[in-house]
């Protein structure tokens, strides 16, 4: 199990290379997270053959184990839609039941799914990869955090503790970390893990050493800053500092409260004569080439406040100036000319009225996978044409049904279809909007619009692999599988 003294240590990361590291070894491999919180998600097979969903974390981490993702590696997952409320999923299908009730209340209500989940795949599998959440020593959540140290005892786990020692601390984290954990579950603590180290690592001495002398614990790796690795952000609003050059093509991509499938975007970082930018103001916009919304958990709310940031306006000068903008997802609804909610499902708005389409949400969530082409020579216009029938894997998470809208006598440009003909991207003008995601994720698109190729996933996954095969000591992770 990887455990953190912070959200954002590392854990995601190291869970998914030691799931490769591990079915490198010739061992089938799972992971699991019993609780996400993130509105990064992949749509996988679910109970009863129906369509689900899990935190993109675990996805990526089952790909690296080279097992089939699905809903029991991570049975529960929480979709923030306000600060304080989230959408409720488990087993991969929302539960409006369980949105309501009170945290802790929740949490137990909660724990017996994730503890079948557990036990199932600790089962079928050789080693199970776990990741925990946040930190394990929040005191005033310990008794209902299920995420952390009640599956690591439940499934009886060889623990890593991972902290971020390019915030500062790290001993401090480590130490306080373990020490405010029960003696049992302190036993559980197997190793030590800094990461994101710069310098050094000889200079670390003698705190490592005088570490395991006050807790009996030993650190098990430096991981030295690495921010090339290729593997997308697991949640927030990755760093762009790495990302392009100051040429090129300039990508804006609208970074509103509730942005949602962000990693579908991490290959565009690694683009040649591409740089990817966040804007969460005008001032962050000036300069790009293309303006890009990208899905969202809250269509209404995150239109609200790009309107109250000014950038609706901006991304309609942007248009009439020619310019490529592209929405995904919920920022196709939002390019739309409204958003009706007839069930109170996420609210009503008028659109920025830039494609002739019209949005409404509907009680059940569409969740699947299909084969998006896009419509054939001249059908498409500005730098989309080069999409002319490029097709790709696409998949689609989402309460909103876009349609064109019938109320105009305009011509309504389908711009992209789905495996069963159904118009599911629309284009004006410059403006291209998509229902599904994925583009970024089709080499074939990449290649149409960028003439480039990035890595793939598994070299990534193998990279990261290597990463950890050279900075743990000879023989420590498999010893931590009994091995």
């Amino acid at each position: 199990m990887v455990l953190g003294t912070t959200s954002g240590a590392g854990k995601s990361w190291l869970a998914t290379a030691l799931c490769r590291w591990y079915a490198r070894q010739g061992l089938k491999v799972a992971p699991f997270k019993a609780q996400n919180m993130s509105n990064n998600a992949r749509v996988v097979p679910g109970p009863r053959g129906a369509a689900g969903e899990i935190g993109s974390a675990q996805y990526f981490q089952a790909l690296a184990a080279r097992a089939a993702p699905e809903v029991r590696m991570n049975p529960v997952l929480l979709k923030p839609e306000h600060d304080t409320a989230s959408q409720v999923v488990v087993l991969g299908e929302v539960r409006a039941d369980l949105a309501g009730v009170p945290w802790r209340e929740r949490s137990e209500q909660l724990w017996p799914f994730a503890r079948e989940s557990l036990h199932a795949l600790l089962a079928e599998n050789d080693v199970v990869v776990i990741e925990g959440a946040g930190s394990p020593a929040e005191i005033n959540l310990h008794a209902s955090d299920y995420v952390n140290m009640r599956t690591a005892r439940e499934a009886d786990a060889a623990c890593l503790l991972v902290t971020d020692i390019d915030r500062g601390g790290a001993f401090a984290h480590l130490f306080g970390t373990h020490q405010l954990l029960p003696a049992d579950e302190r036993a559980l603590i197997r190793g030590y893990v800094l990461n994101r180290f710069r310098g050094d690592a000889r200079l670390l001495a003698p705190g490592p050493a005088q570490l395991e002398q006050l807790t009996g614990v030993p650190t098990l790796a430096v991981l030295p800053m690495w921010r090339g690795h290729g593997l997308p952000e697991e949640d927030g609003v990755f760093d762009d500092s790495a990302t392009g050059g100051a040429g090129g093509l300039q990508i804006a991509v609208i970074a509103y409260p509730r942005i949602s499938n962000l990693d579908e975007f991490q290959p565009l970082r690694s683009l040649p004569g591409v740089r990817l930018r966040w804007a969460r103001t005008p001032a962050e916009t000036q300069g790009a080439d293309w303006v890009v919304l990208p899905g969202s958990k809250h269509t209404s709310g995150d239109l609200a406040w790009l309107r109250a940031q000014g950038l609706d306006d901006v991304i309609a000068r942007h248009a009439r100036a020619g310019g490529q903008v592209l929405g995904i997802c919920g920022g196709v609804q939002m390019l739309g000319r409204a958003l009706l909610d007839p069930h109170g499902i996420d609210g009503a708005a008028a659109g920025l009225g830039l494609l002739p389409i019209v949005t409404t949400f509907e009680r059940d969530k569409l969740l699947r996978h299909t084969r998006a082409e896009f419509e054939g020579p001249g059908r498409l216009q500005g730098a989309w044409q080069a999409l002319a029938g490029v097709s790709f894997d696409a998949y689609e998470i989402r309460h909103g049904r876009s349609v064109a809208d019938e109320s105009s006598n305009e011509s309504r440009p389908v711009a992209l279809r789905n495996a069963e003909s159904e118009a599911i991207g629309w284009q004006q003008g410059r403006v291209l909007g998509l229902c599904a995601h994925g583009l970024f994720e089709s080499p074939a698109v990449l290649q149409a619009l960028f003439g480039a190729q990035v890595r793939t996933l598994d070299s990534v996954f193998d990279g990261l692999a290597d990463f950890v095969d050279a900075h743990f000591e000879p023989g420590a992770l498999m010893r931590l599988v009994g091995r």
